[in-house]
């Protein structure tokens, strides 16, 4: 194939064409001449055959950091490669490609970076590696598209977890609790830590007169909240967790405090499972450990996008009962909607707060509480408004008859709704009433 450098060599023979005695005779050999050079051009361009690509890089990043990809073309031939290198990626990718002519001599390679911010969670692919091989006189090249030695890579988008912030106060919360109850006694389904000697102040009926019959001393009984139970953090990924609550959707909302209530419940010695359903298990981390337990889940959590479906609760339930024999708290992360958990979730809720400790958490757009607040100036106002009283009811009637049907009920603005998540988790943990 030719270049514009060739259609401008004949575009100036043509400009002379009244300069010859013979125009067109004049015409026809230059424009021979200027063909016979590309042509010559074209065969000293270095074969693409002889090409050897490769990548590396990093293969995960988190929404809103960027990443990079290293292409490598190597050229075994014997010519030197004088190439458009055309790295091409999905658009939500979000890549920035080196831009130019690149020179690769015989047996040699080179290293292009592209610099890659994703605006998607999930996994973000290379398209395609398009490689543009020029003669030395600029005149023709040859291409290949998708060159059939592209190496495949996938960049694996994480979601964001900016709750992390807020884990160290939550984890100082959980160490002051710790040591309250160890210190004030005995409380309701805690767990036995170890005998003590009596100290002034000490509640009397933490005595263990066995233990202080035998060493000859007034011993107390120590407790410790309870430990090694079990979490299970439910995504519903239905239709309602694609409404966006600011600017995102809110499954990601969800996803960000569910990875907060794991990081804490596992610095507690709890057990964190995770579900994602909607009409199918989408996702399942269980068993894991403290030390790779947010490496799975984010892993789990990252290619998981809102279906548009009528979540079926009922196999939410079955799922939970099937998987979880032993009493566990149940995190919902769902929407207060009416339609669905009315006709969906609350028929079936028995059947799971019989068993297990339940907690509905779901997030509304804190511009309702704006709608509702501010002074309206217009008439429009004044109907904002009113929709934003009327949402508002309908998510407090909903709350209402969960928690009259023994659920917890956490409803909290995007903004505050991770940290109000952990802080129910630490509340019943300090009734012990996981």
């Amino acid at each position: 194939m030719v270049t514009w450098r060739t259609a401008l060599l004949l575009g100036l023979a043509a400009l002379t064409m009244p300069l010859w005695a013979a125009p067109w005779w004049a015409a026809a050999v230059a424009g021979c001449v200027v063909l016979a050079l590309s042509a010559v051009d074209f065969v000293l361009a270095a074969a693409l055959r002889d090409l050897v690509l490769a990548r590396d890089g990093d293969s995960a990043v988190r929404l809103g950091q960027s990443a990079t990809v290293r292409l490598r073309v190597r050229n075994n031939g014997t010519r030197t490669l004088r190439a458009d290198v055309r790295d091409a990626w999905v658009p939500s990718a979000g890549a920035v490609t080196p831009r130019g002519r690149v020179e690769v001599p015989a047996g040699t390679s080179v290293t292009l970076a592209a610099e890659l911010t994703p605006t998607r969670r999930g996994d973000r692919p290379a398209i395609g590696v398009t490689v543009r091989s020029h003669g030395p006189l600029g005149l023709a090249f040859r291409q290949r598209r998708e060159h059939p030695a592209t190496p495949p890579w996938r960049l694996r988008v994480l979601p964001r977890f900016t709750s992390r912030v807020l884990l160290p106060e939550k984890t100082a919360r959980l160490r002051v609790l710790d040591g309250t109850i160890v210190t004030r006694g005995r409380g309701q389904g805690t767990e036995f830590d170890a005998l003590r000697e009596y100290v002034i102040g000490d509640d009397v009926r933490s005595i263990d007169w066995r233990a202080s019959a035998r060493r000859s001393d007034v011993m107390v009984r120590t407790w410790r909240p309870e430990r090694d139970r079990r979490v299970v953090c439910v995504l519903d990924t239905g239709r309602t967790s694609a409404v966006r609550i600011g600017d995102e959707p809110r499954l990601d909302a969800a996803m960000d405090a569910a990875l907060l209530l794991a990081s804490l419940a596992a610095r507690a010695g709890d057990q964190v499972d995770l579900l994602a359903v909607d009409t199918a298990v989408r996702a399942s981390v269980s068993g894991a450990g403290r030390q790779v337990l947010l490496a799975k889940l984010v892993n789990a959590l990252a290619p998981l996008q809102p279906a548009l479906v009528e979540t079926d609760f009922e196999l939410v339930v079955g799922e939970v009962l099937r998987r979880e024999r032993k009493r566990a708290l149940i995190v919902l992360f769902t929407a207060l909607e009416p339609g669905a958990l009315g006709e969906g979730l609350l028929p079936v809720l028995p059947r799971l707060v019989a068993r297990h400790k339940v907690v509905v958490a779901a997030t509304h757009d804190p511009v309702l509480r704006d709608l509702t607040t501010r002074e309206p100036a217009t008439a429009a106002d004044v109907y904002a408004a009113a929709a934003g009283h009327r949402a508002l009811s309908e998510r407090a009637r909903v709350a209402a008859a969960l928690r009259r049907g023994g659920v917890e009920v956490v409803d909290a603005p995007a903004t505050e709704f991770a940290g109000a998540v952990a802080d129910a988790y630490l509340t019943l943990k300090a009734l012990a009433r996981l």
